[in-house]
């Protein structure tokens, strides 16, 4: 069984100070904003991964008595920790290997139309990139490059996702094992606003608008709790977040709180710190939401590892009740699948930060994330994140809920729909539900403008 220590002051890190406490739940909410729309030690990995021959195959179900088949392909993290994963009565399926989850037909172009353009700048950024993947995966060189690392999060960073997103949203708060009080219900959406891959915005660079300053936008909605209702934020993010740390203009959030009657701006320079009475932050979102020069990254070797990947589960919106294990923080009772992986590790640049390091398991093929580490400033291991997916092509879930649209028929998205962060040193932790989310775009310029003015968010939807 896994001992917990309690690190209180891990728990108490605070939101930066406003004067009113009902500004704690925007604070608290922010951190689902995209939801929608030194030397240190050596990283414990699994080094035997990529030369096991599983003994499992494709249709297999797994219970609780087999786990040890899937130890050669779980990072020891995992595999350490597996009472939270792993549970009686699970039923884990297992999927294709290496499925083909390759992305749109429009991504793919504008990666071959824009190829061998993107380079990386002084302090990690990005410079003349226009849109598509910046570093194609097979020309990452992830032991040979000392450049690999940073190369492989700007991949990440512009991974195809469709054109934002748009989902409702369950968040729920676990202290082992007991759903808390603590929760929060909504709809959120999400506008990508530059970097846009369809051919009808070619013209303008890959801007909707023509010298867009803004990268992307994104707020949730609040519906629930009673009295959390009809708090809305908005969110831009900058193109200069991905030039030099020196050089970027910091996220603008502001909040409408309804027992003020009034728009608030909050400040999101410190996105790091542990959202009010949770386990997360507003960066541990998809593993990484943050902004990549922040960061030194190292790419560490490749490996083959099973994850969730593409889920068989309609959990929320469509249903409130499915079986995530004792600790309400597990995917087993799914699909999951085996895939080729880079481990990159992210160093913060700043002193300040509370993590020493993240390592991430990103998937080659979609560069999404698939697990990752947090490690604490005394290097000892902090928070596990885990991930679900779900493939647009997959129609036998929802019908088809993710059409396509103007330039991009078939979305081919492997969109993630579910966060899972757990605190190993307590035994807490947070799931994120967004099971309908999609990535579809707004259905004229009018509307985008609407979302995008600050003044909106006094006369919700």
């Amino acid at each position: 069984m896994i001992g917990f220590r309690r690190h209180s002051s891990h728990r108490s890190r605070s939101l930066p100070t406003l004067r009113c406490a009902r500004l704690l739940h925007g604070q608290r909410v922010a951190a689902l904003l995209l939801v929608v729309t030194g030397a240190t030690p050596a990283p414990a990995t699994n080094e035997d991964a990529s030369s096991t021959t599983p003994s499992f195959q494709e249709g297999d179900v797994l219970s609780m008595d087999d786990i040890s088949k899937l130890k050669p392909f779980l990072p020891e993290q995992v595999w350490d920790n597996r009472d939270f994963f792993f549970y009686e009565g699970m039923q884990l399926e297992i999927g294709p290997t290496m499925y083909d989850y390759s992305p749109a037909d429009a991504y793919k172009a504008a990666t071959e139309r824009y190829k061998g353009e993107a380079r990386i700048g002084p302090d990690g950024s990005l410079e003349n990139f226009t849109a598509g993947q910046p570093f194609p995966t097979e020309e990452i060189d992830c032991l040979g490059d000392p450049l690999a690392g940073v190369k492989i999060m700007w991949s990440h960073n512009y991974q195809w996702r469709g054109t934002g997103a748009h989902a409702s949203f369950f968040y729920s708060y676990w202290d082992r094992g007991e759903q808390l009080p603590l929760y929060y219900e909504g709809f959120a959406r999400g506008i990508n606003l530059s970097n846009r891959v369809e051919p009808q915005y070619e013209a303008t660079g890959g801007s909707i608008f023509r010298s867009e300053k803004r990268k992307s936008a994104s707020g949730p909605e609040v519906e629930a709790p009673f009295d959390a209702r009809g708090i809305v934020l908005l969110t831009y993010r900058y193109r200069s977040s991905d030039g030099p740390p020196a050089d970027a203009k910091n996220d603008d959030t502001w909040v409408y709180v309804p027992t003020l009657r009034r728009v608030r701006r909050i400040s999101t320079a410190q996105r790091t710190d542990a959202v009010a009475g949770t386990d997360f932050t507003m960066d541990d979102l998809f593993s990484f939401n943050g902004i990549v020069p922040q960061y030194e990254w190292t790419c560490l070797g490749e490996h083959q590892l099973i994850a969730p990947m593409n889920t068989k589960v309609k959990a929320y919106p469509f249903e409130k009740d499915h079986n995530f294990g004792p600790y309400g923080l597990s995917f087993a009772n799914d699909r999951w699948e085996m895939r080729d992986t880079f481990l990159v590790r992210m160093v913060p640049k700043n002193d300040d930060h509370p993590y020493s390091r993240k390592d991430i398991y990103i998937d080659k093929q979609t560069l999404t994330a698939l697990y990752s580490f947090a490690y604490d400033q005394k290097h000892e291991l902090w928070k596990v994140i885990t991930h679900n997916k779900r493939w647009t092509e997959n129609h036998d879930l929802t019908g088809n809920w993710y059409p396509g649209w103007e330039g991009v028929p078939e979305p081919r998205d492997l969109i993630i729909v579910s966060d899972m962060i757990i605190n190993v040193q307590t035994g807490t932790g947070n799931r994120i539900e967004f099971w309908d989310r999609r990535g579809a775009p707004f259905t004229s310029k009018g509307k985008i403008r609407r979302f995008l003015d600050v003044g909106r968010l006094t006369k919700g939807r």
